[in-house]
């Protein structure tokens, strides 16, 4: 057989790997989160730095992370990671660039001198004030175009799944 020709389980793709409900989670997702960066890039209460990495694309649903998951008295770097589902390796290199963006920074834990906490920063917290705006609105849009009673009952159901 060659490269070009196809087995007969292959011809009965249905397309099936394009249309399942993961992936329509993922785009939804996706989009989402595209268009609460937009609305951040946007917000005139965000510093002008970080604004402009938003709009430049810089700053991306993977920095979102941090937002989601850091605790406003701070969090040591293994939980956050742990809250985000990614590597103390990888959220060390979000933090690190949202540290060098004036996001946050680490400071030592009262608790154990050892140890570090990443904290927001003042611009930090504007960031946060933006995002929340975000989400509100970009929840808002979503609520438009699917219907409250449909965005309801989707809510619903992904809080339920997620559990």
């Amino acid at each position: 057989m060659t490269m070009t020709e196809t087995t007969p389980e292959h011809q009965s793709d249905s397309g099936w790997r394009q249309a399942h409900l993961g992936r329509w989670l993922a785009l939804a997702s996706q989009r989402f989160d595209a268009r609460v960066l937009a609305l951040m890039a946007s917000n005139p209460q965000m510093p002008l730095a970080l604004s402009n990495l938003a709009k430049r694309g810089s700053l991306t649903a993977a920095h979102v992370h941090i937002t989601r998951h850091l605790a406003l008295g701070g969090s040591r770097l293994t939980e956050l990671a742990a809250l985000a589902g990614i590597s103390k390796q990888g959220m060390g290199k979000l933090v690190d660039q949202c540290a060098a963006w004036g996001l946050v920074q680490r400071q030592h834990d009262p608790q154990d001198q050892r140890a570090r906490r990443v904290v927001f920063t003042a611009s930090g917290l504007a960031w946060l004030a933006a995002f929340e705006q975000a989400v509100s609105q970009a929840e808002a849009e979503l609520r438009a175009e699917l219907g409250a009673q449909v965005a309801t009952v989707i809510a619903i159901g992904l809080e339920a799944y997620a559990a």
